[in-house]
Protein backbone atom coordinates (compact mmCIF):
# COMPACT_ATOMS: atom_id res chain seq x y z
CA UNK A 1 0.00 0.00 0.00
CA UNK A 2 2.83 2.50 0.76
CA UNK A 3 4.43 1.77 -2.68
CA UNK A 4 0.97 2.64 -4.02
CA UNK A 5 0.55 5.62 -1.94
CA UNK A 6 4.00 6.84 -3.21
CA UNK A 7 3.29 6.29 -6.93
CA UNK A 8 0.11 8.43 -6.37
CA UNK A 9 1.39 11.21 -4.76
CA UNK A 10 4.29 11.39 -7.45
CA UNK A 11 1.44 11.05 -10.39
CA UNK A 12 -0.27 14.01 -9.25
CA UNK A 13 2.71 15.99 -8.62
CA UNK A 14 3.58 15.59 -12.33
CA UNK A 15 0.51 15.51 -13.43
CA UNK A 16 0.00 19.20 -11.67
CA UNK A 17 3.16 20.11 -12.92
CA UNK A 18 2.29 20.07 -16.48
CA UNK A 19 -1.45 21.40 -16.30
CA UNK A 20 0.93 24.46 -14.83
CA UNK A 21 3.36 24.67 -16.76
CA UNK A 22 2.94 27.32 -20.28
CA UNK A 23 4.80 24.75 -22.51
CA UNK A 24 2.55 22.49 -22.01
CA UNK A 25 -0.30 24.26 -22.64
CA UNK A 26 1.77 25.41 -25.77
CA UNK A 27 2.00 21.78 -26.90
CA UNK A 28 -1.29 21.22 -26.70
CA UNK A 29 -2.35 24.15 -28.58
CA UNK A 30 -0.13 23.08 -31.49
CA UNK A 31 -1.34 19.37 -30.87
CA UNK A 32 -4.75 20.42 -31.11
CA UNK A 33 -4.38 22.66 -34.06
CA UNK A 34 -2.33 20.23 -36.14
CA UNK A 35 -4.80 17.16 -35.74
CA UNK A 36 -8.18 19.48 -35.96
CA UNK A 37 -6.26 20.48 -39.57
CA UNK A 38 -5.79 17.16 -40.39
CA UNK A 39 -9.37 15.70 -39.27
CA UNK A 40 -10.94 18.12 -41.35
CA UNK A 41 -8.53 17.66 -44.32
CA UNK A 42 -8.62 14.27 -44.33
CA UNK A 43 -12.44 14.32 -44.47
CA UNK A 44 -13.37 17.34 -46.45
CA UNK A 45 -10.44 18.93 -47.81
CA UNK A 46 -9.70 18.60 -51.81
CA UNK A 47 -8.14 15.22 -52.07
CA UNK A 48 -10.86 14.22 -48.81
CA UNK A 49 -12.47 10.87 -48.23
CA UNK A 50 -16.03 12.80 -49.48
CA UNK A 51 -14.54 15.13 -51.92
CA UNK A 52 -13.47 11.07 -53.26
CA UNK A 53 -16.89 9.81 -53.18
CA UNK A 54 -18.76 12.56 -55.00
CA UNK A 55 -16.53 12.44 -57.80
CA UNK A 56 -16.54 8.72 -58.42
CA UNK A 57 -20.75 9.92 -58.23
CA UNK A 58 -20.20 12.27 -60.67
CA UNK A 59 -18.33 10.15 -63.18
CA UNK A 60 -21.04 7.22 -62.53
CA UNK A 61 -17.91 5.01 -61.76
CA UNK A 62 -19.74 1.09 -60.80
CA UNK A 63 -17.44 0.47 -57.79
CA UNK A 64 -17.77 -1.23 -54.49
CA UNK A 65 -18.39 1.15 -51.65
CA UNK A 66 -15.91 2.77 -49.48
CA UNK A 67 -16.14 1.91 -45.94
CA UNK A 68 -15.15 5.88 -45.06
CA UNK A 69 -15.08 5.44 -41.45
CA UNK A 70 -12.18 2.68 -41.86
CA UNK A 71 -10.61 4.27 -44.48
CA UNK A 72 -10.44 7.91 -42.24
CA UNK A 73 -9.82 5.91 -39.06
CA UNK A 74 -6.44 4.46 -40.45
CA UNK A 75 -4.93 7.25 -42.52
CA UNK A 76 -5.94 9.51 -39.73
CA UNK A 77 -3.92 7.56 -36.84
CA UNK A 78 -1.26 6.78 -39.05
CA UNK A 79 -0.53 11.23 -39.33
CA UNK A 80 -1.34 10.94 -35.75
CA UNK A 81 1.46 7.93 -35.04
CA UNK A 82 3.70 10.01 -36.97
CA UNK A 83 2.82 13.44 -35.32
CA UNK A 84 3.82 12.16 -32.04
CA UNK A 85 7.13 11.20 -32.36
CA UNK A 86 7.82 15.05 -32.63
CA UNK A 87 5.05 16.13 -29.79
CA UNK A 88 5.99 13.68 -26.78
CA UNK A 89 9.95 13.85 -26.91
CA UNK A 90 9.05 17.51 -25.66
CA UNK A 91 6.99 16.15 -23.46
CA UNK A 92 9.03 13.76 -21.49
CA UNK A 93 12.42 16.49 -21.87
CA UNK A 94 12.10 17.53 -18.80
CA UNK A 95 10.69 14.72 -16.21
CA UNK A 96 13.99 14.21 -14.74
CA UNK A 97 16.54 16.56 -16.72
CA UNK A 98 14.88 19.56 -15.01
CA UNK A 99 15.02 18.05 -11.40
CA UNK A 100 18.37 17.47 -12.16
CA UNK A 101 18.51 21.43 -13.17
CA UNK A 102 16.86 22.76 -10.31
CA UNK A 103 19.08 19.51 -7.85
CA UNK A 104 16.04 18.19 -6.77
CA UNK A 105 17.08 14.32 -8.37
CA UNK A 106 19.50 14.70 -5.84
CA UNK A 107 16.67 14.42 -3.27
CA UNK A 108 14.80 12.10 -4.89
CA UNK A 109 17.79 9.39 -5.22
CA UNK A 110 18.15 9.73 -1.65
CA UNK A 111 14.80 9.83 -0.32
CA UNK A 112 12.76 6.98 1.06
CA UNK A 113 10.80 6.58 -2.32
CA UNK A 114 11.71 3.93 -4.50
CA UNK A 115 12.92 4.53 -7.80
CA UNK A 116 10.09 2.51 -9.55
CA UNK A 117 7.71 4.65 -7.93
CA UNK A 118 9.52 7.73 -9.04
CA UNK A 119 9.27 6.12 -12.72
CA UNK A 120 6.35 4.62 -12.77
CA UNK A 121 4.18 7.98 -11.03
CA UNK A 122 5.94 10.33 -13.59
CA UNK A 123 5.07 8.12 -16.21
CA UNK A 124 1.62 7.68 -15.26
CA UNK A 125 1.72 11.51 -15.20
CA UNK A 126 3.03 12.61 -18.43
CA UNK A 127 0.70 9.91 -20.17
CA UNK A 128 -2.62 11.02 -18.14
CA UNK A 129 -1.91 14.64 -19.98
CA UNK A 130 -1.16 13.07 -23.36
CA UNK A 131 -4.18 11.34 -22.81
CA UNK A 132 -6.64 14.20 -21.85
CA UNK A 133 -4.70 15.58 -25.57
CA UNK A 134 -6.77 13.18 -27.38
CA UNK A 135 -10.23 12.83 -25.64
CA UNK A 136 -11.25 15.42 -28.21
CA UNK A 137 -10.93 12.92 -30.85
CA UNK A 138 -13.76 10.77 -29.66
CA UNK A 139 -16.35 13.61 -29.67
CA UNK A 140 -15.14 14.49 -33.28
CA UNK A 141 -15.18 10.85 -34.49
CA UNK A 142 -18.84 10.39 -33.12
CA UNK A 143 -20.06 13.62 -34.82
CA UNK A 144 -18.24 12.71 -37.97
CA UNK A 145 -19.68 8.59 -38.35
CA UNK A 146 -22.48 9.17 -36.21
CA UNK A 147 -25.07 8.57 -39.87
CA UNK A 148 -21.88 6.67 -41.41
CA UNK A 149 -22.83 3.56 -43.79
CA UNK A 150 -22.06 0.77 -43.53
CA UNK A 151 -21.95 1.57 -39.57
CA UNK A 152 -18.74 1.49 -37.77
CA UNK A 153 -17.66 -0.72 -35.57
CA UNK A 154 -16.34 0.04 -32.39
CA UNK A 155 -13.60 -2.55 -33.00
CA UNK A 156 -11.72 -0.47 -34.71
CA UNK A 157 -11.50 2.88 -33.33
CA UNK A 158 -11.13 1.06 -29.80
CA UNK A 159 -8.01 -0.68 -31.17
CA UNK A 160 -6.56 2.27 -33.19
CA UNK A 161 -7.11 4.62 -29.59
CA UNK A 162 -5.19 1.81 -27.81
CA UNK A 163 -2.36 1.74 -30.24
CA UNK A 164 -1.86 5.31 -29.63
CA UNK A 165 -1.79 5.43 -26.16
CA UNK A 166 0.53 2.45 -26.36
CA UNK A 167 2.93 4.08 -28.77
CA UNK A 168 2.87 7.05 -26.58
CA UNK A 169 3.59 5.40 -23.51
CA UNK A 170 6.04 3.62 -25.67
CA UNK A 171 7.89 6.51 -26.36
CA UNK A 172 7.19 8.83 -22.87
CA UNK A 173 9.07 5.95 -20.77
CA UNK A 174 11.93 5.57 -23.25
CA UNK A 175 12.09 9.43 -23.31
CA UNK A 176 11.93 9.10 -19.10
CA UNK A 177 15.15 7.45 -19.27
CA UNK A 178 17.12 9.29 -21.46
CA UNK A 179 16.14 12.27 -19.71
CA UNK A 180 17.19 10.46 -16.11
CA UNK A 181 20.84 10.56 -18.12
CA UNK A 182 20.94 14.79 -19.07
CA UNK A 183 20.41 17.81 -17.45
CA UNK A 184 19.69 19.33 -20.58
CA UNK A 185 15.83 19.09 -21.40
CA UNK A 186 17.17 19.81 -25.47
CA UNK A 187 19.82 16.99 -25.41
CA UNK A 188 17.09 14.81 -24.00
CA UNK A 189 14.55 15.65 -26.29
CA UNK A 190 16.88 15.31 -29.63
CA UNK A 191 18.57 12.09 -28.18
CA UNK A 192 14.62 10.77 -27.82
CA UNK A 193 13.34 11.79 -31.17
CA UNK A 194 16.51 10.06 -32.97
CA UNK A 195 15.64 6.56 -31.30
CA UNK A 196 12.19 6.61 -31.50
CA UNK A 197 12.40 7.52 -35.24
CA UNK A 198 15.27 4.28 -34.95
CA UNK A 199 12.65 2.03 -33.51
CA UNK A 200 9.98 3.94 -35.80
CA UNK A 201 11.87 2.56 -39.21
CA UNK A 202 13.55 -0.46 -38.26
CA UNK A 203 11.55 -3.13 -40.05
CA UNK A 204 12.72 -1.25 -43.17
CA UNK A 205 16.51 -1.94 -42.09
CA UNK A 206 15.35 -5.73 -40.90
CA UNK A 207 14.13 -5.67 -44.57
CA UNK A 208 17.26 -4.71 -46.30
CA UNK A 209 19.13 -7.22 -43.69
CA UNK A 210 16.67 -10.26 -44.20
CA UNK A 211 17.34 -13.00 -42.69
CA UNK A 212 16.62 -14.02 -38.86
CA UNK A 213 18.40 -10.67 -37.75
CA UNK A 214 16.13 -9.02 -40.27
CA UNK A 215 13.06 -10.85 -38.75
CA UNK A 216 14.11 -9.85 -35.21
CA UNK A 217 14.41 -5.98 -36.25
CA UNK A 218 11.12 -6.40 -38.07
CA UNK A 219 9.15 -7.38 -34.91
CA UNK A 220 10.80 -4.58 -33.05
CA UNK A 221 9.24 -2.00 -34.94
CA UNK A 222 6.80 0.38 -33.37
CA UNK A 223 5.68 1.56 -36.71
CA UNK A 224 4.85 -2.31 -37.79
CA UNK A 225 2.65 -3.09 -34.33
CA UNK A 226 0.98 0.17 -34.82
CA UNK A 227 -0.37 -0.14 -38.13
CA UNK A 228 -1.54 -3.45 -36.76
CA UNK A 229 -3.71 -1.95 -34.17
CA UNK A 230 -4.78 0.93 -36.25
CA UNK A 231 -6.18 -1.15 -39.12
CA UNK A 232 -8.14 -3.17 -36.65
CA UNK A 233 -5.80 -6.17 -35.78
CA UNK A 234 -5.01 -7.22 -32.81
CA UNK A 235 -2.02 -9.67 -32.19
CA UNK A 236 -0.84 -10.04 -28.67
CA UNK A 237 3.26 -9.67 -30.40
CA UNK A 238 2.19 -5.99 -30.78
CA UNK A 239 0.71 -6.03 -26.87
CA UNK A 240 3.57 -7.61 -25.59
CA UNK A 241 6.01 -5.44 -27.67
CA UNK A 242 4.56 -2.10 -26.40
CA UNK A 243 4.52 -3.11 -22.96
CA UNK A 244 7.97 -4.04 -22.92
CA UNK A 245 9.25 -1.08 -24.31
CA UNK A 246 7.34 0.39 -21.61
CA UNK A 247 8.67 -1.87 -19.29
CA UNK A 248 12.20 -1.21 -20.25
CA UNK A 249 12.21 2.10 -19.98
CA UNK A 250 10.82 2.41 -16.65
CA UNK A 251 13.55 -0.38 -15.63
CA UNK A 252 16.52 1.71 -17.03
CA UNK A 253 15.19 4.71 -15.73
CA UNK A 254 15.12 3.09 -12.14
CA UNK A 255 18.54 2.11 -13.02
CA UNK A 256 20.08 5.38 -14.17
CA UNK A 257 18.22 6.84 -10.48
CA UNK A 258 20.12 3.97 -8.21
CA UNK A 259 23.33 5.07 -9.89
CA UNK A 260 22.86 8.21 -8.75
CA UNK A 261 21.81 7.13 -5.10
CA UNK A 262 25.25 5.32 -5.40
CA UNK A 263 27.31 8.51 -6.29
CA UNK A 264 25.34 10.23 -3.44
CA UNK A 265 25.86 7.75 -0.83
Amino acid sequence: MLIISNIIAIFRRELQSYFASPLAYIIAAVFWLLSGFFFVSLLMGPAGIIQEIAMREQMGMELPPLDVAYIFINSFFSIMGSLILFILPILSMGLYSEERKQGTLELLATSPLTNWSVAVGKLLGVLTFFITLILPFLLYEAIAFSTANPPMTFQVPILAHLGLILLAASILSLGMFISSLTNSSLIAAILTFALVTFLWIIDIIGDKVGGVIGKIFENLSLLKHYNDLISGVFNTSSLVLFISYIFLGIFLTAQSIEALRFQRS
